[in-house]
């Protein structure tokens, strides 16, 4: 492995510690603003490593990051940026096998889609500005990328989405059953259960 190889590697390793630790905020903007440091990364990484089309949905990540964690600045809350990044995700797609070259078949066509749809996942994610949610939608996101990464053999993204799926589980765990399991309890506490009837 070349030096230029272990320096790509190595950002990869470095942006991949950024996404695993956004599943793990509290907030909404603090997984956004976590996924944005990650996103440049791994943009950089992707095009060291000859990933272009991989390095430009993580571009179009970044500009995303920044426009939802500035939700009023930019006025977020319209459809319209939906439709711009999902615009921009299948242009993307399209100058895979046109711009780029890659060429179209069924294996290829099937691949070069997984991540487009992780995206979009994400993107309905910061939209939707809940962090349980984010978290439902990376269970749609991490895989996608998971298998194109393996594809493409980029080692630290490959790492990155393991490690993030295990982490996108473990924070619904943490932060969104044991939310709910307390709910419930503050309820049942609140109204105690007739045992005698079965009723409230």
């Amino acid at each position: 492995m070349t030096t230029y190889e272990i320096v790509a590697q190595f950002i990869g390793v470095v942006a991949m510690l950024f996404n695993i630790f956004s599943y793990q905020q509290k907030s909404s903007k603090g997984v956004i603003v976590m996924q944005l440091f990650g996103g440049a990364l791994f943009a950089v990484n992707f095009f060291m490593l000859g990933a272009v089309v991989g390095g430009l949905l993580n571009v179009i990540a970044v500009f995303r990051a920044i426009v939802y964690s500035n939700k009023e600045k930019f006025r977020a809350k319209s459809k319209v940026w939906i439709y711009l990044f999902v615009s921009l995700y299948v242009l993307s797609y399209i100058l895979t096998f046109t711009l780029f070259g890659t060429p179209f078949t069924l294996k290829n066509a099937i691949l070069e889609l997984l991540p487009v749809i992780a995206m979009i996942a994400t993107t309905l994610g910061f939209y939707v500005n809940n962090a349980a949610f984010i978290r439902k939608m990376g269970l749609i996101c991490c895989p996608g990328w998971l298998i194109y990464n393996i594809f493409n053999l980029a080692v630290g993204a490959i790492i990155c989405e393991a490690v993030s799926i295990c982490s996108v589980i473990i924070g619904i765990i943490r932060l969104d059953i044991k939310k709910a399991r307390r709910r419930v309890v503050l309820l049942t506490t609140a109204h105690p259960t007739n045992c005698s009837t079965g009723r409230y």
